[in-house]
């Protein structure tokens, strides 16, 4: 699935370069589970970031399914995130001022896909993850566990190949947080989805397939 060689990027803050990522060699395999841990600045973000597609590497290449991210002009990438990864964030990102369908359709909308599609497909991904009944409510009216859902719902009526989480559970208590990250393991049984999570939470990364820690832009299996 991914195939990550020599991987760097480099920051300037002020007239300090900060070495976000050091020369990273990975492989992670079609359908894996995999958590990255480690401190602070580390990294871990950074590398997320580079999986996606949400930013461009200084050196080194992020192979997905063969496809460099890293050389793609800014309008294939844009395309190969819309049609090929997943993201959940910690806040959830979500619209206040549209309701959890509306929400869920949102991801659809670079793709072009027609409105009466958007809706059935948000139907079913909003079915998916237990929240059907919600599907009207604005995200204020729904708890934070269920704002996760929805975030989640949006994430997977794309129908990715891979879902990348960003710290899902860091703003959850421990039995929302059980809850979430029993849910995103039955989606991975279910779909064959690759999922990479960023957690500060061992409780969670110790449910993963693998787990991989990032240091000083370096990283190790754990």
């Amino acid at each position: 699935m991914y195939q990550i060689e020599g991987l760097t990027k480099t920051y300037t803050q002020g007239k300090r370069t900060v070495h976000a990522l050091q020369d990273v060699d990975l492989t992670i395999a079609d359908g894996e589970l995999v958590a990255i841990q480690g401190p602070t600045g580390g990294g871990k973000s950074t590398l997320l970031q580079m999986l996606g597609g949400l930013d461009r590497p200084t050196s080194g290449r992020v192979r997905l399914a063969g496809d460099d991210l890293a050389a793609m002009d800014d309008a294939r990438l844009t395309r190969a995130r819309a049609d090929r990864i997943g993201f959940v964030f910690q806040h959830f990102n979500l619209i206040p001022t549209l309701t959890a369908q509306e929400n869920v359709e949102t991801a659809l909308v670079p793709a072009g896909t027609p409105a009466d599609e958007r809706a059935r497909r948000a139907q079913a991904a909003l079915a998916q993850v237990g929240l059907a009944e919600r599907a009207g409510h604005l995200p204020g009216e729904l708890s934070g566990g269920q704002q996760q859902r929805v975030a989640i719902a949006r994430a997977l009526v794309k129908e990715p190949a891979v879902l990348l989480a960003d710290e899902p559970t860091g703003n959850l208590d421990e039995a929302t947080r059980d809850d979430i990250v029993g849910l995103l393991e039955g989606l991975w049984t279910q779909r064959g989805l690759t999922v990479v999570m960023v957690t500060h939470d061992s409780v969670v990364a110790r449910r993963a397939q693998r787990r991989l820690r990032i240091a000083g832009g370096r990283v190790s299996e754990v």
